[in-house]
């Protein structure tokens, strides 16, 4: 597609303004490690939610959702909503530890509520997660979406976005990163809505004219949130409501309140109450995505179906690749001179996401391996540290991206990936703050045995193992041996996180059972008392965020009355 004069003026002064905005906020000569990693701990509720929503919405999410809504319909969407649940209990049950003992990274929390080897190990799954996934994935599904949207090659958008992101992120620090998320947040939310509006518009000349001829247009169930456990031949559903209950949890506690890429926003609030109030924010902005980028993939489906353009097979296959409805949908309904803006919003949350991950990564590697191991480090090398590290982690990101169409459905794939490590981290964490006897040896025990058993689940679920084995000969599109419903033993990934996670429990309980319980002195200040503490006061409707968390977990449950 040939974009115009307008549009293309549109994206370049977006992409250097955004740019230059970040360097101006955040780039001081003599930064202090405080200033650069943690923003001097300056940051209000508005700009932690807004930084945490951002952080995590990248061009995976535009592309995966729209084609999960094409392909799946709104169950898609639990991934969303299932993470405002998760944002409550990182308010709630972690942040208050977080910011109590002043940490500045969460391997530095592992620390101090287990031992070194905890915060080393989660320090390595950070910096690996972040360059694999949080960066890695991001550049490769915004170099498809471009390639497909703009015309633009797949290398070009990855080293022009990706410079002018290690730009202001290595120069600014998290101020800059946390500055520039304000204002992408909106742009990135306005381009959505412009989409989705004009979709809607855009049914009427494709004899789509009220509700009951867009359902008729659609399978049945695609409007509904939570789908069965097993589908019309009796295999499991890959995106059944048990599969959301069990299985996202697993994924969400791991990215929302033990990544170092998403927690760091947390750590620079101001006060308990902002960073509290940040991540109540945050959950009320994760509602909208199932409106705003689902619900574009299930317009774009009824308009291809009612013949209003084509959608391209996979390549090799006889399969219709919904990762081009969106862009299907932007170049059918999105005019001359708005593209550009739909354009913008795009690169703001491919930016967001990379500039977030680019940060934490810099963050962990400055204090958590240099400072640590060389503590005569003085601060002004802590912060060269971080500007360069910054750099290097982005150059072996955009490596990386190149294998992304190594697997399935990148959507898949970025939640395929973390069950190599997410059931034992969540297990660690989550135990170690509710449970006041957990010992060191049972968080390495897990730590260690349940990252082994989800690297032998991810090796054994790649299509190319089964495809090694001659398994896949009959089908296009070979899961694994684990997920495919003929040739595998057709478990879901999202049932099998739940399976990981309650072998790390076993293991973890069973280890401290039989070791030496922690002192006082060790579990004080990093551990509630007991398991449901954390409720004391927190639901009596007399703070903002009591009455926060209540007005949230309220919408939460009629929106799936309404659409469950």
């Amino acid at each position: 597609m040939a974009l115009s004069g307008l549009d293309l003026a549109i994206i370049v002064v977006y992409l250097f303004g955004i740019t230059a905005f970040g360097i101006a906020k955040g780039f001081r000569r003599n930064a202090s490690p405080t200033h650069y990693f943690l923003a001097d701990k300056s940051l209000g509720w508005f700009t932690v939610g807004a930084a945490l929503f951002t952080s995590n919405i990248s061009t995976i999410h535009l592309l995966g959702l729209a084609a999960g809504g094409a392909k799946n319909g709104l169950t898609i969407g639990n991934f969303e909503w299932m993470a405002a649940f998760t944002l409550i209990l990182l308010a709630l049950v972690f942040v208050p530890f977080y910011v109590a003992t002043g940490i500045r990274t969460l391997p530095e929390f592992m620390e101090r509520r287990y031992c070194p080897q905890a915060r080393t190990f989660l320090a390595v799954v950070g910096v690996v997660g972040a360059l694999l996934i949080h960066i890695g994935m991001s550049l490769f599904a915004g170099a498809e979406l471009f390639q497909s949207f703009l015309g633009i090659p797949a290398y070009v958008s990855i080293v022009i976005l990706s410079a002018l992101t290690v730009a202001y992120t290595a120069a600014g620090g998290l101020k800059a990163v946390v500055t520039t998320e304000n204002i992408q947040v909106c742009l990135l939310l306005i381009s959505s809505a412009l989409v989705t509006v004009l979709g809607l518009c855009a049914l009427p000349a494709a004899r789509i004219h009220d509700l009951h001829s867009f359902v008729r247009a659609l399978p049945p169930g695609q409007l509904q949130m939570l789908q069965p456990i097993t589908d019309i031949h009796g295999r499991l559903n890959e995106y059944s409501w048990l599969g959301a209950l069990l299985g996202y949890p697993i994924l969400g506690i791991w990215y929302w309140c033990a990544d170092q890429t998403h927690v760091q926003r947390v750590l620079g609030a101001n006060s308990l109450e902002a960073a509290q109030k940040g991540a109540l924010f945050a959950g009320f902005l994760k509602i909208t995505p199932v409106f705003l980028m689902v619900l574009p993939g299930i317009i774009s489906y009824v308009l291809w179906h009612q013949g209003a353009y084509r959608l391209p097979f996979i390549p090799g296959t006889h399969d219709f690749d919904f990762n081009a409805v969106l862009p299907a949908l932007i170049n059918y309904v999105v005019p001359t001179g708005l593209k550009g803006m739909v354009a913008a919003g795009m690169a703001a949350a491919l930016m967001s996401c990379m500039a977030a991950a680019a940060n934490g990564c810099s963050t962990i590697i400055s204090i958590d391996i240099v400072k640590r191991h060389w503590p005569e480090t003085s601060d002004k090398q802590v912060v060269s540290i971080g500007r360069a590290s910054t750099v290097v982690v982005m150059m072996l990101a955009m490596l990386w991206s190149t294998q992304g169409g190594q697997f399935g459905t990148i959507f898949e794939a970025v939640n395929k990936i973390p069950m190599i490590f997410a059931p034992a981290v969540t297990t660690v964490f989550l135990f170690g703050v509710l449970w006041q006897r957990g010992t060191e040896k049972a968080a390495m025990a897990t730590l260690y045995l349940g990252t082994l058993l989800g690297t032998v689940y991810f090796i054994v679920d790649l299509p190319s193992t089964g495809k090694a084995l001659g398994l896949s000969a009959t089908r296009d599109h070979f899961a694994g041996l684990v997920t495919d419903p003929i040739h595998g033993l057709g478990i879901p990934f999202m049932l099998v996180g739940p399976m990981l996670a309650a072998i790390c429990a076993l293991i973890y309980i069973g280890v401290t059972v039989f070791t030496p319980p922690p002192s006082r002195e060790k579990v004080a200040g990093v551990c509630w008392e007991h398991p449901f503490a954390f409720i004391n006061g927190q639901f009596d409707g007399k703070t903002d965020v009591s009455r926060m968390t209540i007005a949230l977990i309220l919408i939460l449950c009629a929106l799936y009355y309404l659409f469950g």
